[in-house]
């Protein structure tokens, strides 16, 4: 970024981007706020991991709900009908995954780890019976899958999903609104996270300041490439959940708005 450009790299998602974030291959990477969370206090899929730091929040950028798919010819109508059934977690150590494990399991649920493009030809194909995917709305995969063999969501709501908002301070409620897919006629009511952008310290603040005030003064060119509405400020530093870069906190300070 020294330039003012921004070169981008595909990685494995969330997970890797923390760990390529420390290790300095990265310097701005986006990653769910839930694993942000772990990566800062080492606690899930980063326990054992000692170095996993070095880097600060910029803004929550949108929520990523968390999606249980079905094909609407099936006779699964909530998450209990589940049970004995075969369903696609995400890959392994994706944010997809650990939200889907702990999701199951506010069910009671006990589960194939499959990336979103195998686990829909597979759902179309009929050989699992539904996915959880962590993503935002819409879904370029769940809206194709959609238009191909039809599809249900079902709800995460009621006291499971109170379990979860108590023992997950990352989780916050979601509505995906009737029509975001075609076939869906109703509001389905879920769970989801924050997708967060995130600086290396290795960033001097200068830097980032600028970075932060590009970001709220180009929004909606970011939201037409991306497909997605982005969180205005005062949204942009909910649900993080981990101190913010010097950079971002001092933009932050001149437009009113107090983070740690």
């Amino acid at each position: 970024t020294s330039n003012g450009t921004i070169e981008l790299r595909t990685t494995a998602g969330s997970a890797a981007n923390l760990r390529l974030l420390t290790g300095e291959y990265l310097q701005l990477a986006i990653a769910q706020a839930d694993l942000a969370q772990d990566a800062c206090n080492q606690t899930g899929i980063f326990a054992e991991e000692e170095d996993i730091r070095g880097f600060g929040a910029v803004a929550a950028l949108y929520t990523e709900a968390c999606q249980v798919i079905v094909r609407a010819d099936s006779d699964i109508q909530s998450i209990e009908d589940l049970q004995g059934k075969t369903v696609s977690i995400g890959a392994e150590e994706s944010g997809s995954e650990q939200n889907a494990l702990q999701i199951l399991s506010a069910y009671g649920l006990d589960t194939i780890n499959l990336n979103y493009t195998d686990a829909a030809d597979q759902l179309k194909a009929g050989k699992i019976d539904a996915i959880v995917i962590t993503v935002g709305i819409p879904s370029p995969v769940v809206t194709e899958l959609a238009g191909e063999c039809g599809i249900r969501l079902l709800n995460v709501d009621g006291t499971a999903a109170q379990r979860l908002l108590s023992s997950y301070n990352a989780y916050r409620e979601v509505t995906i609104p009737a029509g975001t897919y075609p076939g869906q006629d109703a509001d389905v009511q879920t769970v989801g996270v924050k997708a967060v952008l995130l600086a290396s310290d290795s960033l001097p603040a200068k830097q980032v300041q600028q970075l932060t005030e590009l970001l709220f003064s180009s929004r909606e060119a970011l939201e037409e490439q991306l497909g997605l509405a982005l969180d205005p400020e005062t949204n942009a530093v909910e649900g993080v959940g981990i101190p913010f870069h010097a950079g971002a906190a001092a933009w932050y300070k001149q437009a009113g708005i107090t983070v740690d």
